[in-house]
């Protein structure tokens, strides 16, 4: 059951995603806004998007949220190895998903940008929180 919701509440989300691409171009057209900048900005959100894709990754991501944690806390609320843990984390680094410092023997994940950080925190509300 709880598939079921997550599925429709996905398809609502696309549709959203999908709708705000179309009104964003046809206001671009409107105030005679170049539209390669729109172009630009899809394809960085599909870039985005395809990065974040996988199901460990959005889990990661949703353990992260607005936080910085390191991979070992990271490691604790997703459930999985090391090893697989820092194989997603990076591929999100490498596709500039999140951002990492090293304190000490640490490394410590953050999301890098302030617009990905909105797109999760909007996942998170649909898909990370408990529905029963």
């Amino acid at each position: 059951m709880s598939l079921r919701i997550d599925a429709v509440y996905y398809m609502v989300f696309c549709d959203e995603i999908q709708s705000r691409v179309l009104t964003g171009k046809i206001v671009a057209q409107a105030l005679n806004i170049d539209s390669i900048a729109i172009d630009n900005d899809i394809e960085r959100a599909a870039f985005a998007l395809k990065a974040m894709s996988h199901p460990l990754r959005l889990k990661i991501l949703c353990a992260i949220g607005e936080n910085e944690l390191s991979v070992q806390d990271i490691v604790e609320q997703v459930g999985t190895t090391q090893s697989n843990v820092s194989q997603h984390l990076a591929k999100l680094r490498e596709k500039e998903i999140l951002m990492s410092r090293r304190d000490a023997n640490r490394i410590y994940y953050r999301v890098n940008d302030e617009r990905t950080l909105r797109l999760i925190e909007m996942m998170r509300e649909v898909f990370c929180s408990a529905k029963n």
